[in-house]
């Protein structure tokens, strides 16, 4: 069993239309809400990808060089999906995930990301030898049914297990509304900061650029702030 499968599968089976995690970019100005059905749309779309047009397979890695936002979620989520190793080397790396002025130095594909608020691929031209992720996923499709059986030894993030991952995940896991502008750092960033909220059934409110440490925990009625302690 995967990640993906172990920590956010299951919330597919309570309310899917439910807030999961509302994005903040105070410097931009902007706030993005996902659902559970739409981030477990982009995480299908983006295992799909994975899987059909460069052959991904459990054990692979992809590398994720990327902000906490939510199209880094829908990447995680996807990549573990189909039994990818996540990690922040580029190098031998299937894929590689970065911003548009990323490099990726040894990977044999190199995806940038918008990190665009509402969605969309690359503003202009890709730079050269590069593919606009959100561009070329977008055409995938909304379900992934994994082919291929993805161990609980696979490493999954890092030289973390799957096994490890998710024990980890659900030791820190939390039902609350979590207000958090902490790096997905791996392995602890991302464990702490987005899979206990999804092993315990919360949801995030994630502040890029923040201004006010306080100024959305009102509006957004959390009841966590991340780190706790």
């Amino acid at each position: 069993m995967s990640v993906t499968e172990a920590l956010f599968r299951p919330l597919l089976a309570g309310d899917r239309s439910r807030p999961l995690i509302t994005h903040y970019d105070d410097a931009a100005g902007t706030r993005v809400e996902l659902s559970v059905a739409t981030l477990a749309n982009w995480a299908a779309k983006t295992a799909n990808w994975l899987v059909e047009e460069f052959d991904v397979e459990p054990g692979d890695s992809v590398a994720v060089r990327l902000p906490a936002h939510w199209q880094t979620a829908g990447i995680l989520l996807g990549a573990w999906w189909c039994g990818s190793r996540i990690t922040a080397s580029t190098e031998d790396a299937v894929v590689a995930f970065t911003t548009v002025d990323g490099e990726a130095p040894g990977a044999q594909a190199h995806a940038v990301v918008s990190l665009d608020p509402m969605g969309m691929g690359v503003r202009g031209p890709a730079p050269d030898g590069t593919l606009d992720y959100i561009s070329e996923s977008r055409i995938y499709g909304d379900e992934f049914f994994p082919l291929l059986k993805v161990s609980e030894t696979d490493q999954a993030l890092e030289s973390m297990t799957v096994a490890e991952v998710i024990a980890a995940a659900k030791a820190e896991s939390t039902s609350e509304r979590a207000l958090s502008s902490m790096d997905w750092t791996f392995p602890g960033g991302v464990i702490t900061g987005l899979l206990a909220i999804l092993a315990g059934g919360g949801s995030l409110v994630q502040v890029s650029n923040p201004g006010e440490p306080d100024a959305h925990w009102a509006a957004e009625r959390a009841t966590l702030v991340l780190p706790n302690g």
